[in-house]
């Protein structure tokens, strides 16, 4: 009975054995990566390029925003200064024109905040759009078999932005 049980057990071990040898090799031949999409949208030519795109469409509106806001900031300067000796129909009347101008100001620096917010979420999106073709390039060339874009924690070993930033930068952003 004793030698039964003996067998039995060496032949569980064995099965135990036999058993984790595949799930250790198929463990060794997965393949995981990282990209940091934060670097790729401060360091990539594409998302260079973008930024400038935008800063070129926005420039004018913010140049006027900012001359309307100097203009607004002069005219309740001077108010302050003049109306203690301004009539109260005089300072009334200029009161509700600063106001209107406060309006205005605050309304045009809003519209442009949405309009620069989606049009910078337009050009991330096409930035991102590029990259993740890349990555999948990349993984398919290099036999990934997943790729993490965040995770808590990363070994620096199994991060490919640098491939993926200087293969958008091969392909121009195509």
């Amino acid at each position: 009975m004793k030698s039964l049980s003996r067998h039995f057990s060496l032949a569980l071990l064995l099965g135990t054995v036999a058993l984790a040898a595949p799930v250790q090799a198929q463990a060794q031949e997965f393949k995981a990566g990282f990209v940091n999409t934060d670097r790729i949208f401060r360091e990539a030519s594409t998302a260079k390029a973008a930024q400038a795109k935008l800063e070129q469409e926005f420039s004018r509106r913010e140049k006027e925003l900012l001359d309307m806001g100097n203009t607004l900031k002069t005219a309740s300067e001077k108010f302050e200064r003049e109306a203690p000796t301004m009539a109260e129909s005089q300072r009334t009347t200029r009161q509700r024109q600063l106001v209107d101008q406060d309006r205005e100001f605050q309304r045009k620096r809003r519209e442009f905040q949405e309009d620069l917010t989606a049009r910078k979420n337009e050009e991330l999106s096409a930035v991102l759009e590029r990259a993740n073709k890349v990555v999948k390039q990349v993984a398919e060339a290099e036999k990934y078999d997943v790729i993490l874009q965040e995770a808590v924690y990363i070994n620096p070993k199994h991060d490919i932005t640098d491939k993926v930033i200087k293969a958008l930068n091969a392909a121009g952003g195509k």
